[in-house]
């Protein structure tokens, strides 16, 4: 369906891999025959040029110190197991200050007002967007770039097989699992409303009295939402119409890789290579025992490691293993397709779980915080790979696991029945994507797939209205039977005694 202008409305706020999904979602809309625009800080523009328009805005130099001040924090307390939902707020804190600022820029607001929009597509991970969304009055539809987490946008959850984010469960729970299960949705609950309540002041600001929209509202008033996952990785839940799962999406063709790559390769025949990447945040925060410990689990394998660690922050008391070859950079798909490729040890972000399923490649995981901890809990409950604690890495027990995944087969059957998975959709994840929001500009919004109980008060969602009536005439009905059996036995009794006289 050419022809239609969607806005896609783009903040870069957690990293690379959410840069890359935009950039790709703005591709594949802009060669399917939308007209695209995109918006997005100047510091996280991509470098190549775009087929699609840009518009970019400038985040002041002390808020850019500021969040990566913030982040750090986070990072240093995840790397060492004393994750808090402190630091987690701060974060969030930063970025409704940081939103507060992008709404009041009125030559950038008022420029998106003049433009003639069929629809805004956003960025679910930067709850700013949906604010944005609401003040130009267009509709959106909206991207969930992990597998389901903090967003809560009216989903059923049922609690005794789906489990909590964070809760460490898996959609199969024993009777204690479903205790915690029901006690961590409370807690999941307050820690929700404790992050949208970072944005209040940002809406008090820029909301007229009377019009001040919830953030828990406007997600469920999102047409569409696309979820970077699908049930080759995910658990099998309840899902709403609107609802569309696009695992797969930033998929990339397969390119031959370097030769001084495919050198190093062949000095280890058969017996193949590992691949380790971690992410560029969470490599740039390691500690010193972390990488000795790595480094020494590396040097037990008989295959040859390739790992993504930039040269300059190797510490210069650690001598390099000798089968390890450390690079700033790698062609990480690439090499995840080759065929000698026998184990990715990764930190278990959605970008890398999503490449290993793709090519059908077992996973030792490193988690180390947030969507990172719940992707390899569905690694292991899929059988395809094994999870480690950042702060439990040790040499002994690294080296253990490795061989492990690497030796059992089970671990590559695993990975490559999940590729299958998802490659046999009948359809594309682009086909997918491009179709949905075709539907959807086609029949005027997606009214007709979302249920009613978006606008039901919660009392009738949840039947309590019903439970109490029912109730109320149990009770009354009981009542009236006990008042007509008392005055019945009254009668008898009374009747007994006038027999006697």
């Amino acid at each position: 369906m050419a022809g239609h202008q969607v806005w896609l409305l783009v903040i870069f706020l957690f990293g690379a891999l959410l840069s890359e999904a935009m950039n790709v979602i703005s591709q594949i809309l802009h060669d399917h025959g939308h007209q695209v625009t995109s918006l997005l800080p100047e510091a996280k523009l991509l470098p190549e040029e775009k087929s699609y328009q840009v518009i970019q805005w400038n985040l002041p130099e002390d808020h850019e110190k500021e969040l990566s001040r913030n982040f750090q924090v986070y990072i240093q307390e995840a790397l060492n197991g004393r994750e808090k939902f402190y630091s987690f707020l701060k974060l969030f804190e930063h970025f409704g200050t940081v939103c507060s600022y992008l709404l009041g820029r009125r030559d950038i607001i008022d420029s998106l007002r003049s433009e003639d929009f069929d629809l805004l597509l956003l960025d679910s991970t930067d709850l700013c967007t949906f604010l944005i969304a609401e003040k130009l009055g267009k509709p959106f539809v909206s991207f969930l770039p992990m597998v389901f987490s903090l967003m809560d946008f009216g989903l059923p959850t049922p609690l005794s097989y789906v489990p909590i984010y964070h809760s460490g469960l898996t959609d199969q729970m024993d009777f204690w699992g479903r205790v915690k299960n029901f006690l961590m949705f409370f807690d999941f609950s307050m820690k929700q409303r404790k992050i949208y309540s970072q944005y209040d002041n940002t809406i008090q600001e820029h909301f007229a009295e009377g019009s001040r929209p919830g953030l828990s509202d406007l997600l469920q008033k999102a047409e569409l939402w696309f979820v970077n996952s699908d049930f080759a990785l995910d658990f099998a839940r309840p899902l709403l119409p609107n609802t569309i799962y696009v695992g797969g999406l930033l998929a990339q063709s397969i390119k031959p890789i370097p030769q001084d790559l495919e050198n190093f390769i062949a000095k280890f025949g058969d017996s193949g290579f590992v691949l380790v990447a971690q992410g560029s945040a969470i490599s740039y925060f390691q500690t010193k025992e972390i990488i000795k410990e790595m480094n020494n689990a590396f040097a037990h394998l008989p295959q040859g490691v390739i790992w993504k660690f930039e040269a300059s922050h190797w510490p210069n008391d650690i001598k390099l293993a000798a089968n390890v070859k450390i690079m700033d950079w790698l062609p990480q798909n690439d090499l995840l397709a080759h065929p000698n490729i026998r184990l990715f040890v990764t930190h278990g972000g959605i970008g890398s779980v999503a490449e290993a399923i793709q090519h059908g490649v077992p996973i030792v995981g490193i988690a180390v915080n947030a969507d990172q901890l719940d992707n390899m809990v569905r690694v292991e409950a899929k059988k395809f790979g094994i999870s480690i604690q950042a702060q439990n890495v040790k040499e002994e027990t690294l080296a253990l696991k490795m061989k492990q995944v690497i030796e059992d087969k089970r671990y590559k059957a695993a990975a490559m029945a999940a590729r299958v998975i998802r490659l046999s959709h009948p359809l594309t994840p682009a086909q997918r994507l491009v179709g949905w929001i075709d539907h959807i500009l086609q029949t005027g919004g997606a009214a007709h797939l979302k249920p009613y109980a978006f606008q039901q008060p919660w009392h009738e969602q949840y039947l309590l209205d019903v439970i109490l009536f029912l109730l109320g005439l149990t009770l009354g009905t009981l009542w009236l039977c006990g008042k007509v059996l008392g005055t019945v036995t009254r009668w008898l009794r009374g009747a007994k005694k006038v027999k006697k006289s």
